[in-house]
């Protein structure tokens, strides 16, 4: 039970770091706003923190499942947490916000579980490397996967629960279709190359 707490309390923190990128890119938007959100993953990864997308790409062992579940939940609640503080104290980030949620309505449940496993592949790339104290391709990562339009399941949880007004149906099987992608991006590196 202390070790699912202590999970939980990684992922929460994680959650936070990746909100915090959320919202300075909604606040500067652009190359930029891109660049500055790598802050979130250096300090996810610096901390050893647990991230869905940190994580989905090396676990292992059947116990591996129920932590993968647990860092998925501890990110959600600390996206959902942050997303309430930052609308109730910087209501000027919600057009932009609102900008993001609608493309990914329009886009639908398949296009975003494509573009999330471009993501997954991407963050499974830069953890590695970050994973080996190398941490210039995690500045890179995450401006690539955010400007090619790729989805990240833990950036949309802040992105979708900061909107409220917007929750649906097909919201929710959008970002279902996201954790999924995301997870299949993470796994490609596992499938396709044997490791010994």
């Amino acid at each position: 039970m202390n070790q699912n707490i202590a999970i939980l309390r990684s992922a929460a923190l994680a959650g936070l770091c990746i909100s915090i990128g959320c919202v300075v890119n909604l606040r500067v938007g652009g190359v930029a706003g891109a660049a500055l959100f790598a802050f979130g993953l250096l300090a996810v990864v610096h901390y050893k923190l647990k991230l869905y997308t940190g994580t989905a790409g090396f676990i292992r062992a059947k116990g591996d499942w129920t932590m993968l579940t647990l860092v998925l939940v501890g990110n959600i609640i600390a996206c959902g947490l942050t997303a309430w503080a930052i609308s109730y104290a910087q209501p000027d980030v919600l057009p932009a916000d609102h900008v993001i949620v609608q493309s990914r309505l329009a886009k639908g449940p398949l296009a975003c579980f494509l573009l999330a496993i471009g993501c997954g592949f991407i963050m499974t790339t830069a953890v590695q490397f970050g994973r080996e104290g190398r941490f210039l391709p995690l500045l890179f990562g995450v401006p690539v996967f955010i400007l090619c339009g790729f989805t990240h399941s833990i950036a949309d949880a802040f992105y979708f629960l900061i909107a409220p007004e917007l929750y649906s149906t097909q919201l929710l099987i959008i970002y279902l279709a996201e954790v999924l992608g995301n997870f299949v991006g993470c796994n490609l590196y596992r499938w396709t190359i044997s490791t010994t």
